[in-house]
């Protein structure tokens, strides 16, 4: 399978999938695709050169240094490492981040049974995992995760996976969504602890009551609008 990696800088208070710098000190969003699961890992970062890293899916020796070179080249400091959700390939990177810039990562405690169990569950897909370093708090729904001169409120999203959380900025009205929405899409629900009436539920009362407006960046694939989902998202045809 053909492992690759791309980076996008994404203006995200316009309409996505415009490119281009955005001006400090409003937050950039840097994309990174990472792993043969294609996972997008983000990193986010103002003038204060403070970063959080969202989904550390780093696998590869090339895809690790391409993540720590454009650290390293942008003068930025990781202070957060946060997870959408912990399914082996949003996390196969976590222990490098862990290690490399001393960052425990933050997550809900249901996740916590996927990142005891990374080493196992990454042999079934032929992954060598190094187990990751876990956390030492957690956070809920309604919680806020600064950095810099940031804030992102902790959408609390289980259904594709225990433990699911969206990250909303809303300032910029944009949210991160892991695996629970796609374009055109829903995440998958057949997976252990998924559960498909449970994701509509979290989409449903914690997506599609953000603004129109808002911005979607998924864990896999291109970026959408919430106002997009709620008129062409076949499965939340009826609803709207």
């Amino acid at each position: 399978m053909l492992i690759y990696a791309f980076l996008i800088i994404f203006e995200s208070q316009t309409k996505y999938n415009r490119c281009g710098l955005t001006p400090f000190p409003m937050l950039q969003i840097k994309q990174f695709t990472f792993n043969p699961f294609q996972v997008n890992n983000y990193l986010l970062y103002d003038d204060t050169g403070e970063c959080a890293i969202i989904d550390a899916a780093t696998y590869e020796k090339h895809e690790k240094k391409e993540l720590a070179s454009f650290i390293s080249d942008n003068k930025l400091k990781p202070v957060v490492q946060l997870f959408t959700h912990c399914h082996i390939d949003h996390m196969l990177g976590s222990r490098y981040i862990s290690k490399t810039y001393k960052l425990k990562p933050l997550t809900h405690k249901d996740s916590l049974p996927f990142l005891e169990n990374s080493k196992e569950y990454g042999k079934v897909f032929g992954f060598d995992v190094e187990k990751p370093v876990l956390p030492e708090e957690f956070i809920e729904d309604g919680d806020t995760v600064t950095f810099g001169n940031q804030e992102l409120k902790v959408l609390h999203t289980p259904g594709h996976a225990a433990g699911s959380l969206c990250y909303y900025h809303e300032k910029q009205q944009f949210v991160i969504v892991g695996d629970v929405l796609f374009q055109g899409g829903v995440g998958r629900s057949d997976l252990p602890t998924g559960d498909h009436d449970l994701l509509i539920k979290s989409i449903l009362q914690k997506l599609m009551t953000l603004p129109p407006e808002t911005t979607v960046y998924p864990g896999h694939g291109p970026a959408t609008t919430i106002e997009e989902e709620k008129s062409g998202n076949p499965f939340l045809t009826g609803v709207y």
